[in-house]
C-alpha cells in the first residue's frame, strides 16, 4: 500500500480528481448503506439531485487527492496553486495575539487548509492540528510524517494532544479543529445539525473559553479543471471570523449543548456555501464512542496545561 500511496502522489490534479470521481461513484453504487445516508443527510439539508450526484463524485476526488497532499515534499511549495480571499480576517485574528482557532468542517479539501495556512503563516505562527492516528501502522507512521511539516505540527486526539494545543494557543499560535467529527463519549453534547441531533464537540468552546482565542472559519475549495486552467490554482481557501457574538458565546461556555448548537450553526453555514464538496456520506449522526477521552478534564480541568 505504501508503495501504491508514493506512486499516486507523483500523479497531476487532472489524473486524480477523474480517477477519484470515478471511485466515488464506484463506492455509491456498491455499498447500499453509504448511498442510503448520502442521499437521506443531503436531502435533509435541502440539496438538489445535482448537488448530491456533484458531492458523490467530490468524496472520490477527496480520498483520491490525499496522496499527492501527503506525499508532497516539505520544501515544495504550493505557491500560486492556492489562491485565498478574506485573509485578511486571519491576519486581524492573529495581530490580536491571544491565538487563533480554525474551524474546519469536512468539506472540500480541508486538508489543505492546515498546509495553506502553514506556507502562508507558519513562519511567525505555526498551527497545531488535532488528528486521529490510524490502526494501521504503515498509514500513522505516514499520517505523521505528512502533517508534521514547517509551520504546522499534528497533534494526536490524546490529553497529551489537548495540553498541546492549549500550550500553543496560549503562546498566542493557532489551532485547527474538524468540529463536525464525532467526539469521543463525554467531549461532547448533543446539538442539533441540519435539523437533526448530532453528538458535538465541545473542545472548540472549550478552547476559546480558557484561551480567550479568536475564531475563523476557513475552508478548502476544489477547483474544477475549468476554474483550473481560468485561475491557475488548484483551490481556493476562504476564510470568515465567527461574528463578535457568537465568539462571546464560546468564550462563556457554560452551557456545552448551547455552545454546541453555535458550532453547528458555524459548520452549516460554511457548509451551505459550496455543499457539493460536503462529505454527505460521513456518518454524523452515529453515537459517541468509548475512548481515552472520556471526560471533560481533557479541556476543561487541566490544570498543568495553565
Amino acid at each position: 500500500m505504501s508503495r501504491l500511496f508514493s506512486l499516486l502522489s507523483r500523479w497531476p490534479l487532472g489524473v486524480l480528481h477523474p480517477l477519484g470521481a470515478l471511485m466515488g461513484w464506484l463506492a455509491y453504487a456498491l455499498s447500499p448503506s453509504y448511498r442510503r445516508r448520502l442521499a437521506a443527510h443531503a436531502s435533509a439539508a435541502g440539496l438538489n439531485r445535482r448537488q448530491r450526484w456533484q458531492a458523490v463524485g467530490h468524496a472520490g476526488k477527496m480520498v483520491a487527492e490525499v496522496p499527492r497532499l501527503w506525499g508532497r515534499p516539505h520544501d515544495q511549495l504550493m505557491g500560486d496553486r492556492v489562491r485565498w480571499t478574506g485573509a485578511e480576517h486571519i491576519d486581524q485574528a492573529l495581530a490580536e495575539g491571544k491565538g487563533m482557532l480554525i474551524l474546519t468542517p469536512h468539506l472540500g479539501c480541508f486538508e489543505m487548509v492546515a498546509q495553506g495556512y502553514a506556507e502562508r503563516y507558519g513562519a511567525h505562527k505555526p498551527i497545531t492540528a488535532l488528528y486521529r492516528p490510524s490502526k494501521q501502522a504503515w498509514l500513522a507512521e505516514l499520517m505523521v510524517h505528512s502533517r508534521n511539516r514547517p509551520g504546522m505540527q499534528a497533534s494526536p486526539a490524546t490529553l497529551a494532544g489537548v495540553r498541546q494545543m492549549l500550550r500553543a494557543l496560549k503562546k498566542g499560535e493557532t489551532v485547527g479543529l474538524l468540529p463536525d467529527q464525532v467526539p469521543p463519549e463525554g467531549m461532547g453534547a448533543w446539538a442539533p445539525f441540519f435539523g437533526r441531533p448530532a453528538y458535538t464537540m465541545t473542545m472548540a468552546a472549550k478552547l476559546v473559553a480558557q484561551t480567550g482565542a479568536a475564531a475563523v472559519m476557513v475552508r478548502g475549495e476544489r477547483l474544477g479543471w475549468r476554474q483550473r486552467r481560468r485561475l491557475g490554482a488548484d483551490y481556493v481557501v476562504h476564510a470568515e471570523r465567527v461574528a463578535p457574538e457568537v465568539e462571546a458565546l464560546l468564550a462563556g461556555a457554560d452551557d456545552p449543548a448551547q455552545s454546541s448548537a453555535a458550532i453547528n450553526r458555524l459548520m452549516e453555514h460554511m457548509i451551505m456555501q459550496s455543499p457539493e464538496q460536503y462529505l454527505w456520506g460521513y456518518n454524523r449522526y452515529k453515537g459517541p464512542r468509548a475512548e481515552i477521552l472520556t471526560s471533560a478534564q481533557a479541556a476543561g480541568k487541566d490544570k498543568s496545561a495553565r
